[in-house]
């Protein structure tokens, strides 16, 4: 028994070590003078570690403004989501329609279909849209929103079901008893049990929308005020002598925000993870 657990936790170490070295790569190559970044002979480590290259990164002309067109897009597209999976997965539980199976089936082929395969035919139809809707059209940030959230919605529901199954339907009996009427049931009780639920799918979210770089790119052409943090970076991105210290000090700062929303919702995230697998 100890033996296949000291091996079992092994393997983690090693796995974690994997996972972490592109992260431990990253954050030196950003402190390494310039010299050693471009060093035919890399090393693991640095000798005389310096802030240049996040000088650099921070220096580029609208930086703040990139940041904060990423978190608009992130913060929109978590927000929407969460809200219309939960109402989504709610009924998909609790009522019975015609059509029901069906959709949940399209819910996981939706899931199957490439990325890639989808950014022309998303291109046309935002731009369509812009005509009639400026504000979800090419080179606007709801553009981007709009089709985060459509890649969003699919997963956050489906995972969202599970939780709203778990709630037993004598509570909402309960709750009838007692007076509430649907719309109370749901934001005040179901809303809190199935809390761990949106919080893990809200991670996923926010992850995708902040590193999306192909859909910004895609859909931002012109509009360089609408532009966010992974585009900033084509800055350092040259035909002949790539900036590698500011891009990766670029990504370091790029992966700070993800790692705070990391840390403030992880005990929720470990327990919805789990009741996810439990439901």
């Amino acid at each position: 028994m100890k033996a296949s657990r000291s091996l079992a936790e092994a393997v983690a170490v090693v796995a974690a070590g994997v996972v972490a070295f592109p992260l431990f790569w990253m954050v030196l190559t950003a402190v390494k003078p310039r010299g050693e970044v471009i060093s035919t002979e890399p090393r693991p480590w640095t000798t005389r570690p310096t802030l240049d290259s996040f000088v650099r990164a921070l220096t580029v002309q609208d930086f703040g403004r990139y940041f904060l067109n990423s978190v608009v897009v992130a913060v929109a597209v978590v927000a929407l989501s969460m809200l219309v999976a939960f109402l989504a997965a709610a009924a998909l539980t609790r009522l019975r329609f015609r059509g029901r199976t069906t959709m949940l089936v399209m819910l996981l082929v939706v899931q199957m279909v490439p990325v890639e395969a989808l950014t022309v035919p998303l291109f046309f139809l935002m731009r369509s849209v812009g005509q009639s809707v400026p504000a979800f059209g090419l080179n606007h940030l709801g553009s981007l929103v709009l089709v985060h959230l459509a890649f969003s919605l699919p997963f956050a529901i489906w995972m969202l079901r599970g939780f709203v199954a778990a709630v037993p339907v004598e509570l909402e009996e309960a709750a009838t008893l007692d007076g509430a009427g649907r719309f109370r049931f749901l934001w005040g009780v179901l809303f809190p049990l199935v809390a761990p639920g949106l919080v893990a799918t809200s991670v996923l979210s926010f992850i995708h929308a902040w590193n999306d770089f192909l859909f910004a790119k895609t859909f931002i052409i012109s509009a360089a005020d609408n532009q966010t943090l992974p585009l900033a970076l084509q800055v350092f991105v040259k035909p002949d002598d790539n900036d590698w210290g500011a891009i990766m000090a670029g990504s370091t700062l790029m992966t700070i925000p993800v790692l705070v929303f990391f840390v403030l919702v992880q005990r929720r995230l470990v327990s919805g993870l789990a009741g996810s697998v439990k439901g």
